[in-house]
């Protein structure tokens, strides 16, 4: 249907910045939203953004708002999320996930992308 590649991730020290990239291929006429998860070691998955594929519209978790933002880039079928002030907290793999019309929750997932933020 959809496939989602991700890239941009690293080790940053805390204080700095990153910005993730996920390109969308195959279907990506039927997606409605992407978003943006993220999993530490020993913790379940969790969200972090979601932003519209129609309007550019975001939301964005507590824990990240005022320091992470995603864009979108329709011509290129890719979504952004540039993090700034990044801390220790904030170290996870980075997952982007496509939902289409339709679907009942995330249908594509990325393969995702490690984030080490270090003190």
């Amino acid at each position: 249907q959809v496939q989602l590649v991700e890239s941009g991730g690293g080790l940053v020290q805390a204080g700095g910045s990153l910005r993730l990239s996920c390109a969308a291929s195959g279907r990506t006429f039927i997606i409605l939203h992407m978003g943006w998860f993220r999993q530490a070691p020993g913790k379940e998955r969790e969200f972090v953004a979601v932003i519209s594929w129609s309007d550019g519209s975001t939301n964005y978790a507590d824990s990240v708002k005022g320091r992470f933002t995603s864009s979108r880039d329709n011509a290129k079928n890719t979504v952004y999320l540039q993090m700034n002030s990044l801390k220790t907290e904030d170290t996870a793999v980075y997952y982007c996930a496509a939902r289409g019309y339709g679907d009942q929750g995330y249908s594509s997932w990325g393969q995702g992308t490690q984030v080490t933020v270090s003190s």
